[in-house]
C-alpha cells in the first residue's frame, strides 16, 4: 500500500519527469517497482492534476492571453472568415491558441487508438527500458539539429501537426512527452526556448485529457486522503521547479545530458528486468 513517504517520492518523480525529457510514464512504472508499492488510478490522476497546477501557476499569464486570443478569434469567425484568418495570421495569442489546438488533435486520436494496447502489451519494465533508450536517441539527434529561428509568427500548422503526432507516441511508457515535442519542434526549425515553452503549453490539453480518461475509471477512493494530498503537493512543487529548470537549461545546456540519462536508466531497467 502507498504511504506518505512513497506518495511524496512519486509526486516528485511525476513533477520532475513530466517536464524534463526523461518520461514520467516510464518512471512511474520503474520507481513504484523499486519502492515495492503499487499505484492506483485515483493516485495517478491526482499526480497528473498536480502537474497541471504547476504549469498553470508558472504560465498563468500566457494561459490567460491564450484563452482571450481563442475567444476573440471565435468572435472574429462569427463576423467574417477573412477577419478570422487575419487575426490568426497577425495576432500572436490567437495564432498560438490554434497552434496548440491543431497539435492536440493528432495527439488525442493516437492516444485513444493505442490506449488499450499500451496498457495490456507495453506495460512491463522491459518495454519501459527499451522506450527510454529510444527517447535517448531522439534527444541525441535533436541536439545535433541546427538551431532554428521559428517562433509563433513563423510556426506553421504543419509544424503543429507534426509535433502533435510525435506527442501522441508518448503514450508509450518510456517515450518522453516533453522530449519528443521539444525534439520535434527543433526538427521543425523552432527556436530552442520557444520549442520548450510550446511543449509545456501543449502539455495542458494532453495531461488534462489523460487525467479525464483516468478519472472515468475511478470507482472508489482507494487511497487515504493524506496520501493523496502529499502526492499532489509534491507533484506541484517539483513540477514547478522542473519547468523553471528546463527553461533555464534549454538555452545554454545540451540535451545530451538527458539522452545519456535515458540510455543508462533504460539499459539498466531492461537488463535487470530480463535477468529477474
Amino acid at each position: 500500500m502507498l504511504d506518505i513517504i512513497s506518495a511524496i517520492i512519486l509526486g516528485a518523480v511525476q513533477g520532475i519527469s513530466e517536464f524534463l525529457p526523461i518520461s514520467s510514464s516510464g518512471h512511474l512504472v520503474i520507481v513504484p517497482a523499486l519502492l515495492g508499492v503499487q499505484t492506483t488510478i485515483v493516485f495517478d490522476t491526482i499526480l497528473h492534476l498536480g502537474t497541471l497546477v504547476a504549469i498553470f501557476t508558472f504560465f498563468w499569464h500566457d494561459i490567460i492571453n491564450l484563452i482571450k486570443g481563442f475567444v476573440l478569434s471565435i468572435i472574429d469567425l462569427t463576423e467574417s472568415k477573412e477577419k478570422f484568418i487575419e487575426g490568426i495570421r497577425n495576432t500572436p495569442a490567437k495564432r498560438l491558441s490554434w497552434l496548440l489546438i491543431i497539435a492536440t488533435i493528432p495527439t488525442g486520436i493516437i492516444g485513444l487508438l493505442f490506449k488499450d494496447a499500451v496498457e495490456t502489451i507495453f506495460r512491463g519494465t522491459v518495454f519501459v527500458g527499451v522506450f527510454l533508450v529510444i527517447t535517448g536517441f531522439i534527444l541525441y539527434f535533436a541536439e545535433r539539429r541546427p538551431s532554428g529561428d521559428k517562433k509563433i509568427r513563423k510556426m506553421s500548422f504543419k509544424d503543429a501537426i507534426m509535433i502533435g503526432i510525435c506527442q501522441g507516441f508518448a503514450v508509450l511508457p518510456g517515450i518522453s512527452r516533453s522530449g519528443t515535442t521539444i525534439a520535434a519542434g527543433l526538427f521543425e526549425g523552432l527556436n530552442r526556448e520557444y520549442a520548450a515553452r510550446y511543449s509545456f503549453l501543449l502539455c495542458i490539453p494532453a495531461v488534462l485529457g489523460a487525467g479525464l480518461i483516468q478519472a472515468k475509471d475511478i470507482v472508489t477512493l482507494d487511497v487515504s486522503t493524506t496520501v493523496l494530498v502529499a502526492g499532489f503537493i509534491s507533484s506541484v512543487i517539483f513540477g514547478y521547479l522542473s519547468i523553471k529548470l528546463l527553461l533555464k537549461m534549454i538555452e545554454g545546456w545540451s540535451l545530451d545530458i538527458f539522452a545519456y540519462y535515458c540510455w543508462i536508466v533504460g539499459i539498466l531497467t531492461a537488463v535487470i528486468s530480463l535477468a529477474i
